[in-house]
């Protein structure tokens, strides 16, 4: 019997992976309602595989409710959201397919939001077709085996699933929408500065503000240690090593200073006791999500951009899916079969070795799921197919987690001694690696060795060198790194495997936290200390951990939809009373705190005011007088990166100096553009239009910095520039048009030079070149990138106010 069967997977790339594996690379591509659509026939069957865009159905109140300020924010709390299409094209493609499908396999990622895409794909469908029949394709892999395994073992759509991430969609929009209206408001933050809140971005805040209490509240304690250094021959070679009070540290000068006297006094020691013995070291736990990001932290990726990756590899088929609480690998997954799939990558001979074992007997973490097995490559890849180099790392360190998790133990030597000097007793550990097992794999976790010469009780052994008396202080706590914050908020129970990342990058996004390891920002603080104050609640975990267990309840069938929302809007309601009640405070406490993060020094020309950092109407920000209108003094500001004030005055001027943070680079410069300073370092050379102006680097009304004519409005030439990276002037001009060349420098990747001219022929000529082939992408193109055309108005550029240096 003929069947016309749609599959709807979650992202294009995922439709055409699958549509390739269950065709045989024979799926052919057409377009319905714009939308990509690839159709294969199987036997009898017609098969159609589309691919959506994560949600295309999002909750949204009505457009009477967006008026902050006159809706009551007692009525948004009980109000009901509305179903909005976000995905039009893809909406209207579903309708058009809709009449004449059979049948519909929901392929889309086997968790908890996946579930509820593909529910919002049906819902649009069973609109036009009500009767289709459904069936789920679960999976872990993009790979041959793991997609025709799941379309031969179909199941049925898990729709508790489904409700739980849709609770989640209800009551998050909820909290978020009535908190960031009431704070914004109350602290006049409107526009793009509004102050956003939610229902567990709050309390990851709070731990982050917390921890930045205890280490300025911290009292450093001086303490004191002691430690000795011995000789013994061995095999005719003197060998030295180290031995340490047992006391560990002193805390009063005068108990070291004794100890010290009477260890200092002997010349040499007696041992006392010694023991030596081997140690096991099983190889860590299979990846979760958790345990990957934090991994991928310590070797420098941040948690939205380790994610990010690994759903890139996900979605190429190297890795299988990366959002998991799983660390127990399930019996049916073939280790050794997995470990000859990489013979194909520079792990090939390290997974040989490890295939060619007798038995293979995996680590363990303390979850075990059933949803998804933990991460783990599913394919061998090498430099030519990954060639970014930050997805290599994190696939390298995703195979080498997994060589880890199935090789041998690690076995160590370890010995203890105690030796008295002078009446002191002194402890010195020796430790080697005798077996790497599992660390040979696993480069990332170092251990430093300390050899310990075999030793026998009552043996004398000669001390080298005076005892050692080293005074030190306590230390704070130090602040989390992402991989830390992440899994503190997985044991306080705040998000899932699949927001927590996501929450700390809205954290950086909305200038509450700053730097590698996040410490909160004036505002943050400000926003914590306020909610602490007036509604301690919305900052503790318990509460946003009890709503997560209610969500895990609507998927398991034991909570009701219904209610679990009920209970969450009854919460919401008695915490928005309390804050109604102390609104003034708050908003007050607030704002004194975003005028100190926003402050940037004296007012250069009016010197009464104070320039402080402002948002245009459009968004855009810009230094300004908070004496505007009696003072209109501004200056722009780039657009990119953390804008702070370098707390000291230009030496050249007088006018205050800003520090730009911007993708790890930091510039100091002044913000008067008429500074020699700031001159200096902005000017390219002679107009080479009017020839009485000069070049220099300006920044547009909307902050975009381009090359612009200092005689400007009298002479209009410009050129565009890089909105990210150092420009550096170089003098140079360009050998093929005669135009100014400047260097630019970025992040990660090699300087290059940059000719000014859009229309230079050298440009012309590479991109010529490419189009048939004979110059290597991405090789000698200044302009890296096509110009956008027809969508959006040219805007000419034009500056505002004073310029800024380049960087």
């Amino acid at each position: 019997m003929f069947v016309h069967r749609l599959v709807v997977t979650e992202k294009f790339n995922a439709a055409v992976r699958i549509a390739t594996i269950l065709s045989d690379g024979k799926a052919k591509r057409t377009y319905v309602e714009g939308t990509p659509v690839f159709e294969f026939t199987a036997g009898m069957d017609r098969v159609q595989v589309i691919g959506l865009r994560g949600h295309i159905i999002n909750l949204d109140y009505p457009e009477a409710l967006n008026d902050w300020g006159r809706v009551d924010l007692r009525e948004l709390v009980w109000a009901e959201p509305q179903k909005v299409i976000t995905a039009g094209k893809i909406a209207s493609a579903l309708r058009t397919l809709a009449p004449t499908i059979d049948e519909v396999v929901v392929a889309t990622d086997f968790d908890r939001e996946g579930e509820l895409i593909g529910v919002e794909a049906l819902e649009i469908i069973r609109g036009v077709r009500p009767d289709v029949r459904v069936r789920r394709a679960r999976f872990s892999a993009l790979t041959k085996w793991d997609i025709e395994q799941a379309f031969a073992n179909l199941a049925d759509v898990d729709y508790p699933l489904a409700s739980s991430a849709e609770s989640r969609q209800f009551v998050d929009l909820a909290w978020g929408a009535v908190l960031t209206r009431f704070l914004s408001i109350s602290a006049n933050q409107l526009g793009r500065g509004f102050l956003s809140v939610g229902r567990v971005q709050s309390p990851t805040l709070a731990l982050i503000v917390d921890r930045e209490r205890e280490i300025e509240e911290f009292v450093p304690q001086d303490y004191w240690t002691l430690q000795a250094r011995f000789r013994k021959a061995v095999d005719g070679t003197p060998l030295e090593f180290a031995a340490d009070h047992e006391h560990g540290p002193f805390w009063t000068r005068r108990e070291a200073e004794t100890a010290w006297t009477r260890a200092d006094a002997a010349a040499s020691g007696l041992v006392k006791e010694y023991s030596r013995g081997e140690r096991e070291e099983r190889p860590p736990p299979p990846f979760n999500t958790t345990m990957f990001v934090s991994e991928a932290n310590r070797i420098g990726f941040g948690a939205a951009q380790a994610m990010r990756i690994a759903e890139d590899l996900y979605q190429s088929g190297y890795v299988s899916y990366p959002r998991t609480d799983n660390t127990v690998y399930p019996t049916t997954l073939n280790l050794r079969s997995v470990l000859q799939k990489l013979e194909d990558s520079p792990f090939a001979a390290e997974a040989r070795e490890l295939a060619g074992r007798e038995r293979i007997v995996p680590s363990r973490g303390r979850t075990q799921a059933t949803d998804h097995p933990p991460i783990y490559p599913v394919q061998g890849a090498n430099r030519e197919k990954i060639r970014r180099e930050d997805h290599w790392r994190i696939y390298e360190l995703v195979v080498r987690r997994f060589l880890a998790t199935v090789a041998p133990n690690a076995v160590a030597v370890t010995s203890d001694a105690r030796i008295d000097l002078g009446g002191e007793t002194f402890l010195a550990q020796g430790y080697v690696i005798r077996e790497p097992g599992w660390r040979k794999y696993y480069p990332y976790w170092t251990v430093r060795e300390a050899i310990l010469p075999t030793l026998v009780k009552d043996e004398i052994l000669e001390r080298v060198g005076p005892v050692v008396m080293k005074e030190d202080k306590t230390r704070p706590p130090p602040r989390y790194s992402e991989g830390a914050l992440i899994q503190e908020m997985e044991r306080l129970g705040l998000g899932t495997k699949s927001t927590r990342h996501d929450i700390i990058k809205k954290l950086y996004d909305r200038k509450f936290v700053e730097g590698k390891y996040p410490r909160p920002t004036t505002s943050g603080r400000a926003v914590i200390q306020a909610l602490e104050d007036h509604a301690e609640h919305i900052t503790q975990p318990e509460m946003t951990a009890h709503l997560e267990s209610d969500m895990e309840g609507i998927a398991t069938g034991v909570r009701a939809r219904e209610d679990v929302v009920r209970e969450s809007q009854q919460i919401l309601s008695e915490i928005l009373e309390i804050l109604e009640k102390n609104r003034e405070s708050i908003g007050q406490e607030i704002e004194a705190a975003l005028r100190e993060q926003n402050y940037i020094g004296k007012c250069n020309v009016c010197k009464e005011g104070n320039l402080v950092v402002m948002r245009s109407r459009r968004g855009s920000r810009f230094l300004g007088c908070d004496r505007y209108p009696e003072c209109r003094n501004t200056h722009p500001l780039p657009q990119m990166g953390v804008v702070q004030s370098a707390e000291e005055n230009c030496p050249e001027c007088g006018s205050p100096m800003i520090k730009l943070i911007d993708r790890g680079r930091t510039t100091t410069f002044c913000v008067a553009s008429d500074c020699p300073t700031v001159r200096e370092k902005n000017l390219i050379g002679r107009c080479d239009i009017c020839g009485k102006g000069e070049l220099t680097i300006r920044h547009s009304a909307r902050g975009k910095r381009f090359v612009g004519c200092s005689t400007y409005p009298e002479c209009q030439n410009s050129y565009p520039l890089p909105q990210r990276g150092l420009i550096v002037p170089t003098k140079d001009h360009c050998n093929a048009c005669g135009h100014p060349v400047v260097k630019v420098i970025m992040k990660a990747r090699a300087p290059w030079v940059l000719c000014l001219n859009m229309r230079c022929p050298a440009k012309n000529d590479i991109r010529t070149r490419k189009k048939v082939g004979t110059v290597p992408k991405g090789r000698g193109d200044t302009t890296r990138r096509k110009p956008r055309t027809g969508h959006r108005k040219k805007s000419r550029a034009e500056p505002a106010a004073p310029d800024l240096p380049a960087g």
